[in-house]
């Protein structure tokens, strides 16, 4: 089995302090895609370079204490691309994708970290253009690889992926024009689609424990007012190789919980 980690640990430093590598060493994943790392190469020497035993990859925001995604992972990758090739969204550092190749497949393992919106309309608006950026980069990487994506999607896509979707639906994160960006690259037979939304694959009904995302405010975690906000986006091939899903919240190692999901396959 190939254990896929996904957890936006909202500050690596917050979240090793937390106990998260202590973590990762005992559930042993294959790879862990980080979002959030809020630091940059100067603050990872030496430190968090690697984590219980895996070797990381990142690509770190140009602006300090901000953003950052990162791969870590027990084998060693054919390569490794740092960004999307984005004008605007590289330099926030939100996409790094590792290559595992052979002669049979290519298939790429990808952190990525979608734009936030809640802070006001200038960033909702720039989360609109991520997403109309993004989609086609998908759409072309599907047609040559095979591809897991995990990250922080900053989108719930259905009104069972967060607890009080009736009161949120002209809020960032459920907006009708983000949803609809989801359902048209889950559409199974239209051709801007053809992904797969793997959690939702293995457990299709699941709400309340469906949630990747709490609130600090308020008794948010407490009461389980959450979000599905954390996701494995992957081509059929690879999603049909999905065999369990586990969403941990035994601990709290950010605002997030680690999304896991093991696939019978085999780097």
């Amino acid at each position: 089995m190939f254990k896929l980690t996904s957890l936006n640990l909202n500050g690596i430093r917050s979240a090793t302090s937390k106990g998260v590598e202590s973590w990762m060493t005992a559930t042993r994943p294959d790879c862990i895609c980080v979002q959030e790392v809020k630091a940059q190469a100067a603050d990872m020497a030496n430190r968090f370079e690697r984590l219980a035993d895996l070797q990381g990859h990142f690509h770190f925001a140009q602006k300090k204490g901000y953003s950052g995604v990162g791969i870590y992972t027990r084998h060693v990758p054919s390569d490794v691309v740092i960004g999307y090739g984005s004008a605007e969204f590289d330099a926030e550092g939100r996409y790094v994708e590792l290559r595992f190749d052979t002669p049979a497949r290519k298939l790429s393992i990808i952190s990525a970290y979608f734009p936030s919106g809640s802070s006001g309309e200038e960033r909702q608006q720039a989360k609109f253009r991520f997403l109309a950026e993004f989609h086609p980069h998908l759409m072309s990487l599907k047609a040559e690889r095979d591809f897991i994506l995990c990250g922080d999607i900053n989108i719930a896509h259905q009104q069972i992926d967060l607890k009080n979707w009736r009161s949120n639906q002209k809020n960032s994160g459920f907006l009708p024009e983000e949803r609809a960006w989801m359902t048209k690259l889950l559409h199974t037979t239209d051709e801007g689609g053809g992904i797969i939304d793997v959690y939702r694959q293995l457990q299709p009904t699941a709400t309340d424990t469906a949630y990747t995302w709490w609130s600090n405010r308020g008794q948010a975690y407490a009461n389980n007012v959450g979000w599905r906000l954390d996701y494995h986006l992957a081509t059929p091939a690879i999603a049909a190789l999905a065999r369990a899903e586990h969403i941990y919240k035994g601990e709290k190692f950010s605002d997030h919980a680690p999304i896991t999901v093991d696939y019978a396959l085999t780097l």
